[in-house]
């Protein structure tokens, strides 16, 4: 579920940064950070399957995690774009 969860948020933001012209620096830098923990979170569903576990973990574990993850980079968000835009006030 995690893995899900990362990639549209990834998805998201990508979409974002491009409908907004490539300017904002915060939206592109937590889109990065999306894909690269849904590259992390593809790479270990791989290694699990090959494994003999199954592809995507549905359960509600992974769902809290997924949910942490998704806070922690909106998190960074917030905090990129304050100051982000404290920046442009004081220019």
């Amino acid at each position: 579920m995690c893995e899900l969860m990362t990639i549209a948020a990834a998805v998201a933001f990508t979409v974002w940064h491009f409908a907004a012209g490539r300017r904002n620096n915060a939206v592109f830098t937590t889109m990065l950070m999306f894909w690269g923990a849904a590259l992390m979170w593809s790479v270990d569903c791989v290694a699990g399957a090959i494994e003999g576990e199954p592809l995507l973990d549905l359960s509600r574990h992974d769902f809290m995690l997924g949910a942490i993850i998704l806070a922690a980079g909106l998190s960074v968000f917030a905090i990129l774009s304050a100051l982000q835009r404290r920046n442009a006030r004081s220019a």
